[in-house]
């Protein structure tokens, strides 16, 4: 008895047997995707830990207005 995935493999491997280009650009671009690496998971850790943080609060709304930011750092935004 073969499994889904034994099942599945078989199925694609037949429309595969008669896609035509386009198709199989797309197919082998979703498949290429796949095999990448997330970004997220070659972040250092201490980097992941500061941008949880970061969202953390600013989901509590421990958060400072952008007009506040730009008063308070004019001084360097001049030209």
């Amino acid at each position: 008895m073969m499994t889904s995935t034994e099942l599945l493999r078989k199925q694609v491997q037949k429309y595969i047997s008669v896609a035509d280009e386009k198709s199989l650009r797309i197919v082998q671009a979703v498949l290429e995707i796949e095999q990448e690496e997330d970004w997220w998971d070659t972040m250092p850790d201490n980097v992941r830990k500061s941008v949880e943080t970061a969202i953390k609060e600013s989901d509590e709304g421990q958060t400072i207005p952008h007009e506040e930011v730009m008063k308070m750092y004019k001084q360097w935004l001049k030209k």
